[in-house]
């Protein structure tokens, strides 16, 4: 039985190259000031959509874990992450721990209800996906909320590439690509492999709990849908690495992306 793999213990900073505007760059560049208190949120509004920003994703977990290593060896922590689904659930993205389940909330297509979701979770650097700007009136003080907390927003494409990037990512290690390829081919383990330490470290993939989230998550998709993202993924594979890019963009453009999140392609172009 193949041996389950740990966020904490499975990436580190120096398994990713970051270019900034064409310019090689520091994971701190591309998230400045990252604080012990950030929280990384990511908006999902396709089968299995996250999967295009793997890269970001990771660097911040490793961030996550680097500004108070602790983390990595005295607590029990999953990172501070959290998974935005709009409309609908589109696949389980646990395997990148979005854990507990409640890291990944499902939210009605109101765009209200969504930046009230990603305010109420304290979400301090937001990654949309690349969707038409359209404007939206949310309730009372939440795009206030929004602009006075959040530090950072990247447009991403599902995709993995975006159209005039100015932030590009690459794994250098193969085992950057082990998150996208569990969430993918979700690994099923429902005893704990001999070779699995009794460290007390988070291991979800021996709770049943997270067994059963994924096999619930399984029919947010199909398994055409599921492998047209696999071939999208293996197509930007070189030697096994994958190469990202993305925007880096004001707080407002972030949410009037958002604001098309989820939508009919054409009904968001005409909005």
């Amino acid at each position: 039985m193949e041996t389950a793999m740990h966020v904490v213990t499975l990436l580190k900073a120096d398994m990713f190259d970051v270019e900034i505007d064409g310019k090689p760059a520091s994971i701190a560049q591309a998230l400045p000031d990252w604080n012990p208190h950030d929280r990384f949120g990511l908006v999902i509004d396709e089968a299995l959509g996250g999967i295009g920003a793997t890269h970001l994703l990771q660097i911040a977990i490793t961030s996550f874990y680097d500004v108070k290593p602790s983390r990595r060896t005295q607590l029990t922590v999953y990172p501070e992450i959290y998974a935005f689904h709009i409309g609908k659930g589109y696949g389980a993205h646990a395997p990148y721990d979005f854990w507990p389940a409640r890291r990944e909330v499902i939210t009605s297509l109101d765009h209200r209800e969504v930046l009230d979701a990603i305010n109420d979770r304290g979400i301090t650097r937001l990654a949309v996906p690349d969707r038409a700007p359209r404007e939206v009136v949310h309730r009372p003080k939440e795009v206030d909320a929004a602009l006075d907390r959040i530090a950072s927003a990247f447009v991403y494409s599902p995709s993995g590439r975006v159209a005039d990037p100015d932030l590009v990512i690459s794994g250098n290690d193969r085992r950057t690509e082990y998150n996208p390829n569990s969430a993918l081919r979700p690994r099923y383990s429902d005893s704990r492999p001999a070779s699995v330490s009794t460290a007390a470290k988070p291991v979800k993939e021996l709770d049943s709990s997270y067994q059963d989230w994924l096999r619930k998550r399984e029919h947010d998709l199909t398994a055409e849908e599921r492998a047209f993202v696999e071939r999208r993924r293996q197509e930007l594979r070189q030697d096994g690495l994958v190469t990202e890019t993305y925007r880096r963009v004001g707080v407002r453009e972030a949410l009037m992306r958002l604001a098309s999140a989820g939508l009919d392609r054409d009904t968001a172009a005409a909005g």
